[in-house]
């Protein structure tokens, strides 16, 4: 299924205006969806999605199964970031071992932008309970970002982000992941921008979401 760029220009329009609350997003439920998103917002963000919410929407609009989604609980701040990226990986791994817990059938998509792309990568380093059964990963603006990542999708195939993680440990899921980081982002690539740093959904979101449903079917 293509989704042109109109539909994520006009879900960063509306994220604009109002942040959706980690209250509001679905999380689990008595019962076990086919599918399970679980997301962690950009630093700054109020709680909730944050704007990678508007790459699970149209996994949601373009799968004909049953999609849960919830969001990581965790601080997403600049300031003490080492403390705060780490709250999140612990929130992100407790989410994860829980729902696959629960619900082994379950494919499970782990989603971050920015803090939250870190947050992404370094719970599927870990490995902890629930990797496994996790179907799909997508990074966008990942500070950990490490030249030369077989599943890079973005520009910046030879830069590294501000925090480059000092392991390839992403390789091994390297099948299951797309991470996208375009030259000149401030933060993935070491560059200037911000402007191409806060651009990924608009830019590459229907390409994310293509790949989502390659991986969970849809």
């Amino acid at each position: 299924m293509v989704l042109s760029k109109t539909f994520f220009l006009v879900a960063l329009s509306l994220s604009a205006v109002t942040a959706l609350p980690s209250t509001l997003v679905a999380g689990p439920s008595s019962g076990c969806s086919a599918i399970h998103v679980i997301t962690a917002r950009a630093s700054t963000e109020a709680p909730g999605e944050g704007i990678i919410g508007a790459v699970v929407s149209s996994v949601v609009q373009g799968s004909s199964q049953n999609v849960s989604r919830e969001s990581v609980d965790y601080p997403a701040t600049v300031a003490n970031y080492d403390s705060s990226e780490s709250l999140g990986v612990t929130d992100m791994e407790n989410k994860l071992a829980a729902k696959a817990g629960s619900c082994p059938d379950t494919k499970i998509v782990l989603m971050g932008y920015s803090q939250g792309a870190q947050v992404t990568g370094d719970t599927m380093v870990a490995q902890g309970a629930g990797v496994s059964q996790v179907a799909a990963v997508i990074l966008m603006g990942d500070p950990a970002h490490v030249a030369g990542e077989s599943f890079q999708k973005g520009t910046a195939n030879n830069q590294n982000g501000i925090f480059p993680r000092s392991n390839n440990g992403l390789e091994q899921f390297s099948d299951k992941i797309a991470s996208f980081c375009d030259i000149g982002d401030e933060f993935c690539a070491s560059g200037a921008s911000l402007a191409v740093h806060l651009g990924y959904v608009q830019e590459y979101g229907s390409q994310a979401t293509a790949f989502v449903l390659g991986r969970i079917g849809e």
